[in-house]
């Protein structure tokens, strides 16, 4: 009979819930969780995204991202426009207080991937995030 560690599937569920687990400790402090941070991240690589763009393409409930923008334009972190084009549509961005945020946990993040990866040599680092970008990327329609 298999153990539990001879399923990839089970350890990348392990891992994803300790990484969580990790970076919400981090972010703490902040008020936020990890949900929050992929989004003000993804919106840092962007000129802003509609909602449901934000729900594709971080997988996340629709109905959560309204929640999560909710959190963040309370904050100061980010906030809606009108879509330059579609009028009645809005787009979520990031605001400088946003960017800010990010550069002063990007650090804190930081540390935790280099915690969580700790018993790998830097090769083996590049090489396992190669092969789990590969593994995402075939995901996304």
């Amino acid at each position: 009979m298999r153990g539990l560690h001879a399923d990839t599937g089970y350890l990348l569920y392990r891992l994803g819930l300790r990484s969580g687990q990790l970076f919400n400790t981090s972010l703490q402090e902040s008020g936020l969780r990890l949900r929050h941070y992929v989004l003000l991240r993804y919106l840092a690589t962007s000129e802003g995204a509609l909602q449901r763009e934000l729900s594709t393409r971080l997988g996340y409930d629709p109905s959560a991202i309204v929640g999560l923008v909710d959190d963040l334009e309370k904050l100061g972190f980010a906030e809606r426009r009108p879509s330059p084009d579609d009028r009645r549509s809005r787009i979520v961005v990031l605001t400088e207080n946003g960017r800010v945020f990010l550069r002063d946990t990007d650090e804190a993040c930081l540390c935790v991937t280099n915690d969580l990866l700790d018993p790998l040599e830097p090769a083996e680092r590049e090489t396992l995030h190669t092969l789990l970008r590969r593994i995402a990327e075939s995901g996304l329609d």
